[in-house]
């Protein structure tokens, strides 16, 4: 699998015709995938213009496959951070250009702790806080990772 990035000059371009209205959402998930007998992750971040906030928009996509470390399955504390870092490092290299527009950055990892993914909460929800300055949106109420995240990878065809 390639690693595929989303392009600056074309969001860049793209947000010229845009409105101050317009809202920016970061959306981050991960998929647990086994190569020639070795775990990875294959973490996907999209970035969403909704214009206008009312009027459609337009989804950029990109994609990496890191290394899984993560022992416990039913509590996956690396894969959850690497969420929290691959939407906090799109957010840092997309922010001179999406600074002026009101901006939500949604993890995949669940508030309520009866789910596994709520092991890195409050680290994740921390980090984002810590790094970007933004308060994220978990779920049940992410999503711009849950759906979006997913549409985008098959929109990647990966």
């Amino acid at each position: 699998m390639t690693n595929k990035e989303i392009n600056f000059e074309e969001v860049k371009e793209y947000l010229t015709k845009c409105s101050p209205e317009t809202k920016i959402y970061i959306g981050a998930d991960s998929e647990r995938i086994n190569a020639d007998g070795i775990w990875y992750v294959d973490v996907l971040t999209c970035l969403i213009v909704h214009i206008d906030a009312k009027h459609g928009g337009k989804m950029f996509g990109q994609i990496r496959r890191e290394r899984d470390y993560d022992k416990a399955l039913n509590k996956p504390r690396m894969r959850m951070m690497m969420e929290a870092y691959a939407a906090a490092d799109l957010y840092l290299r997309f922010v001179e250009i999406i600074d002026q527009y009101k901006i939500e950055i949604h993890l995949d990892i669940a508030s309520d702790p009866v789910y596994g993914s709520n092991c890195a909460h409050s680290e994740a929800v921390g980090y984002i806080k810590g790094v970007c300055g933004l308060d994220a949106v978990t779920k049940p109420h992410s999503w711009a990772a849950s759906n979006v995240a997913d549409a985008t990878k098959r929109l990647l065809a990966v």
